[in-house]
């Protein structure tokens, strides 16, 4: 609103004019943009997140028989990615449970039935009958960056629908599931995690999902992982189609790597990222076909490879036995090496 002043002029007349000084503006909202992000983002999501405790078959001796020990128990949390009740969770939450049973945001409480299970990427699918579900949406996780907000939700020692936010520390980490195989492309972030958290969404500002949070290092602080969302959405929908994932495999642990632009103008390639061989099999299919550390994954079959996703997808069970050729960069040079993949075990 405009203000009358008075001025006084050289002659001591009294001057009315109008202020373009405008009124300070009042501050009404008390959060941040910081803030706002989070609590838009935990708004949208938290009524999809679930509570998960199972139920687990009576263990057995090393004998095969019955343990005298009762069925053990546990907990985690999970997420509804579909309208009609199918959840996404951790492997290691549900994978052996007798009973699974999934809590609402709301209260209620409903039996679940296992969809499919796959622990080499540590992802399950469960499903519950329920009226009124909300649902969560994915995002590409592919353009997600180093630096960027995220926002996790669980139910970390039980606490249910805790919030916790951070940023995302790394995306280019790797560890091994329970069944030893090595995940490639896992988001590391700093956003506080726990036991129960397993299972529950790792979510952008918009309150979409970028990750599946499923393991911490005990004892350290700020070192938490989420598998990437587009790898979830992969797995996902073979479990509700198959009930399973069966692989083949070559033997190569890799991570996905930014290529050198001198080598992308050079050999002219299509991507500008590739898979970086970490790690091989001893006697597996890519250490006899002479494929070492340090080498560039570029392609296959012709087919641009820029992340480890797209190998993965591409060592399905329908490739065992069946020549690919590998396009790698050793140093400077490119070249193409012949793999036969196998039936994983």
């Amino acid at each position: 609103m405009n203000r009358i002043a008075q001025l006084i002029d050289g002659d001591g007349d009294a001057v009315a004019v109008e202020s373009a000084v405008a009124a300070a503006p009042v501050e009404t909202d008390p959060l941040d943009a910081y803030s706002r992000a989070v609590v838009s983002a935990a708004k949208h999501a938290s009524p999809a997140v679930v509570n998960i405790e199972v139920r687990q078959r009576p263990r057995q001796t090393p004998q095969g028989h019955p343990s005298h020990r009762g069925p053990a128990g546990g907990s985690g949390s999970g997420f509804i990615f579909t309208p009609d009740g199918l959840v996404l969770t951790n492997s290691h939450v549900v994978h052996d449970a007798e009973t699974i049973n999934v809590t609402l945001s709301d209260g209620r409480s409903f039996p679940a039935e296992l969809v499919g299970d796959d622990p080499d990427t540590d992802l399950a699918v469960i499903n519950i009958l329920a009226p009124n579900l909300a649902s969560i949406r994915f995002a590409d996780s592919s353009a997600i960056q180093v630096g960027q907000l995220v926002i996790a939700i669980g139910n970390p020692y039980g606490f249910q629908y805790t919030v916790t936010a951070g940023v995302v520390s790394n995306l280019a980490r790797s560890f091994r599931s329970q069944t030893g195989r090595l995940i490639d492309g896992v988001i590391q972030t700093d956003a506080a995690l726990n036991p129960g958290n397993s299972g529950g969404p790792l979510l952008n500002s918009r309150g979409e999902v970028i990750g599946v949070n499923t393991a911490i290092i005990p004892g350290a602080q700020g070192l938490c992982f989420a598998i990437p969302g587009n790898t979830a959405q992969f797995v996902a929908g073979r479990l509700i189609k198959d009930g399973r994932i069966r692989r083949s495999y070559i033997g190569v642990g890799g991570q996905n790597v930014p290529l050198h632009r001198r080598l992308v103008r050079y050999h002219r390639l299509a991507v500008e990222t590739g898979v970086l061989v970490v790690g091989l099999e001893k006697d597996g299919p890519a250490a006899r076909a002479d494929i070492r550390e340090g080498d560039l994954l570029i392609e296959v079959n012709g087919t641009p490879m820029p992340s480890i996703d797209d190998l993965h997808r591409l060592l399905t069970e329908e490739r065992a036995g069946e020549t690919m050729t590998i396009t790698l960069l050793r140093g400077t040079e490119k070249l193409d090496v012949p793999v036969v993949p196998e039936v994983g075990r």
